[in-house]
């Protein structure tokens, strides 16, 4: 190569802007939203009990960047792990059972450095959604935590709802559909962008999510760039394909898809958790 080449080349790199190898950077007014089953702690499952992949969640989640997400099936000794592993985030939630630290939480983690904490709150899916108690058919107690933000990078505010639908009652994850809609409009007066995410143990066909859909959107259908594969989220800790979506994140028609995506990482054989985490990058408009 000519000297003078070289020279104009050697100019061009050293004022182009680096580009992370994983892809291109987000855009300093969008985020990346997560939802993930992380599944609760128990010896029960062996080589993939929680002591022997709480890394493997935490990594995924970091990895990936998700600025805010919404979990679920965490108990008291996963939240102080996952609390312990990524100071970067502050989170809100409590244990279904008592509204302290007993059961699982549905917790809501975010990045501090992005996003204020305005207000919080936590109802339980029953006809008495202000204490701790079963919802119609349901078998287990079952909750709906959410955060108003602000997101310090835009200045707007907007609200996360996080929730796990029962996976028995099929009564009660309709009715628990109806009860989050209203909780929204209650507490969204201003009619701000909403994020809804969660295990809703309910296929897309299912009454409870066509319940959802009436109001919101999946970020999958309003994704404007092509969705990553698969579609499927739950099946298993096994590396294998998942049949079921039962997973989602939704948004009413203030918030703008970018990205959407199922991510399939592994560690060996198996998944992090027995459901795949659900990602999306958005823009509060």
């Amino acid at each position: 190569m000519k000297p003078i080449a070289l020279f104009v080349l050697l100019f061009v790199l050293a004022i182009s802007p680096t580009v992370p190898v994983f892809g291109k950077s987000k855009k300093n007014d969008s985020f990346n939203i997560m939802t993930f089953n992380i599944r609760m702690n128990t010896p029960d499952d062996g080589v993939n009990a929680w002591p022997l992949r709480k890394e493997k969640v935490t990594g995924l989640i970091q990895f990936h960047q998700a600025d805010l997400f919404g979990i679920q099936e965490a108990l008291l000794v996963q939240m102080n792990d996952l609390k312990a592993s990524m100071p970067d985030y502050e989170s809100y939630g409590i244990g279904r059972d008592d509204g302290k630290e007993a059961g699982e939480f549905m917790t809501i983690f975010y990045r501090k450095d992005r996003f204020e904490k305005l207000d919080a709150g936590t109802f339980w899916l029953s006809p008495t959604p202000e204490k701790p108690g079963l919802g119609w058919d349901a078998v287990c107690n079952r909750t709906c935590t959410w955060i108003k933000f602000k997101d310090k990078a835009t200045k707007k505010t907007f609200y996360h709802f996080n929730t796990h639908f029962d996976h028995r009652g099929r009564t009660a994850r309709e009715e628990s559909a109806k009860l989050i809609l209203k909780f929204m409009g209650d507490i969204n007066k201003e009619n701000q962008p909403v994020l809804l995410t969660g295990d809703f143990n309910s296929g897309k066909e299912g009454a409870a999510i066509q319940t959802i859909l009436k109001v919101l959107f999946d970020t999958r259908d309003k994704c404007v760039t092509t969705p990553y594969i698969p579609t499927g989220t739950s099946g298993g800790f096994e590396v294998r394909e998942h049949k079921n979506t039962i997973d989602y994140i939704f948004l009413n028609e203030k918030v703008k898809v970018l990205r959407h995506g199922v991510l399939t990482d592994s560690n060996g054989l198996f998944f992090p958790s027995d459901h795949l985490p659900v990602l999306a990058e958005v823009e509060i408009q």
